[in-house]
């Protein structure tokens, strides 16, 4: 697909796969907010060992000027596990980049939309990359911040590319915002009181060795038991998941990660995440040499963290499970010498009741509103 001002062409080539990997650098030069993601890490993720191609298919797109610059990238692919999961034929875009052009922001999302047409799919959604266990959802309020580790962020004009050409919301999630400071209610005390009482263990994160596997190994149970039924879920393999684990294995702080047990099974934990975008920022996309002198720089300087989950296994709602973790979770930033001034607790959905009521009664406020959409095909 081509017109005068760019051309719209499927990834087939070493030299294209650069051109995708520079797209975010073109759209986001002077954005005071971007974090660069880690290049040689997206690019793995295109790479044929990459465990998705066991389940799935894609294609990447990107959008080039006549002197070939970079202007705008997209991904569709075909997930056959939500497949499976949902019984209907949905496909995804993600890893969607464009400048502010809606004219070329049309043609890669028609490309996208094609090129899963012709896969035989009815329905596309997005943006996701791969699947939401990885990055997805696009910012639609909240600018006025930097994300967090592992969130996604995006310009203005992105949620307005979507509404012009007709797509609809699927779902909406929040980011919630709590200064760490206020302290919570003596509610979570007492919830913390009453799990104990009720025979559930309390312990720390191992993140050692074989102890740290046998964790990890016990987390993706629990975590594929407590989210099976989450909309838009995708079970992982275990290697997929200890993979994403040892990635995460060198930042994560034990005391931002109790776990919950109940007669030695593992039935809840808390994941608090040191804000590592603080440091990413500096990187400009590269963990080379001198990246890696930055990073031990720049980590010094983290003071706020990131609630990714609070996980309890709905059989064990009435011993406090979640209300206790988040207490042991919020005790073990507090405690002496930790630099956390503020956190933020995300990202859930709109529908998600139950988790929205127990954030909310810590005293955290939604501050950021992030959006997935869909369209028939």
């Amino acid at each position: 697909m081509s017109n005068s001002n760019f051309q719209i062409r499927a990834v087939t080539n070493k030299a294209d796969s650069e051109i995708f990997l520079d797209v975010p650098s073109r759209v986001y030069k002077g954005d005071a907010n971007w974090v660069p993601p880690i290049r040689s890490g997206v690019a793995k993720q295109f790479a044929p060992e990459n465990s998705f191609f066991q389940y799935g298919k894609l294609q990447q797109f990107i959008a080039v000027s006549p002197s070939n610059e970079p202007l705008g990238r997209i991904v569709a692919a075909v997930n056959h596990r939500l497949i499976e999961t949902e019984g209907k034929d949905v496909g995804l875009f993600g890893y969607f980049e464009c400048v502010e052009d809606y004219a070329i922001a049309q043609a890669l999302l028609k490309s996208a939309r094609k090129w899963l047409q012709d896969q035989g799919m009815a329905v596309i959604r997005g943006p996701i990359d791969l699947s939401t266990h990885n990055n997805c959802l696009f910012l639609v309020d909240g600018f006025d911040s930097p994300p967090m580790i592992l969130m996604p962020y995006n310009p203005r004009y992105y949620p307005e590319f979507m509404q012009l050409d007709g797509w609809n919301k699927a779902k909406d999630a929040y980011a919630y915002e709590l200064p760490i400071g206020a302290g919570l209610s003596e509610e979570f005390t007492k919830a913390h009181r009453i799990a104990c009482k009720s025979g559930v263990n309390f312990r720390l994160i191992r993140t050692k060795g074989a102890a740290f596997e046998e964790d990890c190994h016990n987390l993706y149970n629990l975590l594929n038991a407590a989210y099976s039924n989450n909309w838009s879920y995708t079970p992982r393999t275990e290697e997929e998941f200890l993979a994403e684990a040892k990635s995460l294995q060198s930042i994560v702080d034990p005391d931002a990660f109790p776990i919950a047990e109940y007669e030695g099974k593992m039935i809840g934990c808390f994941v608090g995440l040191p804000d590592y975008n603080m440091v990413l920022k500096h990187l400009g996309g590269k963990l080379d040499w001198l990246g890696t002198l930055k990073f031990l720089w720049y980590r010094r300087q983290i003071n706020r963290g990131r609630v990714a989950l609070v996980c309890a296994l709905p059989e064990y709602r009435r011993k406090m499970v979640a209300a206790a973790l988040i207490y042991l979770g919020m005790q073990g930033v507090l405690k002496e010498g930790k630099p956390y001034k503020d956190c933020e607790l995300s990202w859930v959905y709109e529908d998600n009741y139950p988790s929205r009521k127990l954030i909310e009664a810590c005293g955290a406020k939604i501050y950021k509103t992030y959006r997935i959409y869909e369209k028939a095909l």
